[in-house]
């Protein structure tokens, strides 16, 4: 996947979410895999905040399911496995550890769906995660901190406005997301998380 491209936020990303939610859920369930929370993560998340065109959902479960069941579950909604583009691509196949967090609570399962039935967003990004990963409460937690504080909000959305400027001849952006790196760890401690 090439380099992001951030868009002013898009107030219909929510009810795009939700309807994706709620298809994931029931495509997961019809096959056995109970999902124990469906949430809608990431910056699409965070109303004002201007994002890459993706929308992120994070789904729980008790363990990470068998991939080639998922996957077959995944495939009539559009879903395929993500791939990274590099050996050591971050959150592919596993989160890049928090400080403070055990590194072996940090694998999942990534898929993407390109979409055009969706105007406003060019496609999904699929987290399935294990229930007690600490990334997994990471990210909620700072969802749900950015959409408190319109100052970090704002700060973030520079950042990854420079970001994307910077890496808009990637043919990755492996190097964009382990460049937020420094700002999730300000963001952890300010959220009053442990340090490492």
């Amino acid at each position: 996947m090439a380099a992001p491209e951030i868009v002013s936020y898009d107030p219909s990303w929510p009810s795009v979410a939700q309807r994706w939610m709620q298809r994931i859920a029931s495509d997961l369930a019809a096959s056995g895999v109970h999902a124990l929370a469906v949430e809608h993560i990431g910056s699409t998340a965070v109303p004002g905040l201007a994002a890459k065109p993706y929308v992120d959902i994070q789904v729980l479960v008790p363990r990470l399911p068998d991939e080639e069941a998922t996957t077959a579950a995944l495939a009539p909604a559009g879903f395929s496995r993500a791939r990274g583009s590099r050996a050591d691509s971050p959150g592919v196949d596993f989160d890049i550890p928090r400080p403070g967090s055990d590194p072996q609570h940090h694998e999942k399962l990534l898929y993407v769906q390109e979409t055009e039935s969706e105007p406003s967003v060019r496609g999904i990004i699929l987290h399935v995660r294990r229930a007690g990963s600490s990334f997994a409460d990471f990210v909620l937690s700072f969802r749900d901190w950015l959409r408190a504080d319109p100052a970090a909000a704002g700060e973030y959305e520079r950042l990854k406005r420079a970001l994307a400027e910077q890496h808009a001849g990637a043919a990755d952006y492996d190097d964009y997301t382990r460049a937020k790196s420094d700002f999730m760890d300000r963001a952890q401690y300010a959220m009053g998380w442990p340090r490492a």
